[in-house]
Formats: C-alpha cells, structure tokens, sequence
C-alpha cells in the first residue's frame, strides 16, 4: 500500500518570511526515504484555523498520513495539539507517549512536548516538534506503527 503524506510546517515566523522553513524539508527527506509519497507541502502560521485548513486539504488531496511540525510546545502560541484535536473523530495516545519516551532519552526537556496523533477523516495526523532534528527523530521513533495504522484507517484488510 503506498502512503501519501502532505506536510504541514507550522511557524508565525517562517509563514511570514523572516527565516526559512527547515523542519519541512527534514520531513519530507525522511518521508521519501521511509518509500513515501510526498503529494505537498504547506507552511501556515500558528492559527488553528490555517493549520486545520491545511490538515483537511490534504486529506481531500488523498493523503492518508499528515505530518505536521511545530507548535507542539507550551509557547502561548503553540497550538497544534488543539487545532488538531478539535478536527479529529479520535485521539491515538500510544504515538505521542512513545515519541516523549524515547525523546527524553535524547533531552530532558522532551517532557514538555505536546506532540500527538490523531485520526481525521480518512487520514493518520502526526504532530511533530519544530525542531527539524526533533521531528524527524520522534517520526523515526513510531515509524513501525504507521503502515498498519494507515492501513486500518483506510479500511484495508490486515492480517493482524
């Protein structure tokens, strides 16, 4: 089954120009090296409303896995998790405590993260950090779950 992944980077100040987007490129790297197929990027800021737009269009586009990174902090602007959670039909927990574990053998600030994965429509969401090192990490550490994931989701028949 192939996966089609849409990225989304969420950042006020790369949306607006004032730094280049990093953490979107890592993805998308790690993504195709994962066999993925990347269908498109996107760069919002940090709104609710962009990030969920973006989310969705790439849903309609026919992802069934959105990787988003940024706005998983404790930044009064960081509001992925929430943006994220009001969209899906459910929240799959196991994907943001696996990637705080194995974070916080890599930093003890991983305890702040708020990272998360969710089902929305048809289609896996992962919240990942904004940091390009940090997303592609926490990416790598729940890479195992995702194909069946993706595939459960979408209906298909598993062995498991």
């Amino acid at each position: 089954m192939q996966i089609n992944v849409g990225i989304v980077t969420v950042s006020d100040r790369a949306s607006k120009g004032e730094y280049d987007d990093l953490g979107g490129p890592a993805l998308k790297e790690a993504a195709t090296g994962y066999g993925w197929s990347i269908t498109g990027e996107s760069l919002v800021p940090d709104e609710k409303r962009d990030i969920q737009r973006a989310i969705r269009e790439f849903v309609n586009q026919g992802c069934s896995l959105v990787l988003t990174t940024g706005g998983t902090g404790v930044a009064p602007r960081d509001v992925t998790p929430e943006a994220i959670r009001e969209i899906a039909s459910r929240e799959l927990p196991g994907f943001g405590e696996a990637m705080r574990m194995e974070s916080l053998k890599i930093t003890k600030n991983a305890i702040l993260s708020r990272n998360l994965a969710a089902v929305v429509d048809s289609a896996l969401v992962i919240a990942l950090p904004g940091k390009p090192s940090g997303a592609v990490e926490c990416l790598s550490f729940v890479v195992g779950a995702i194909p069946h994931c993706v595939k459960v989701i979408q209906g298909v028949p598993t062995s498991c």
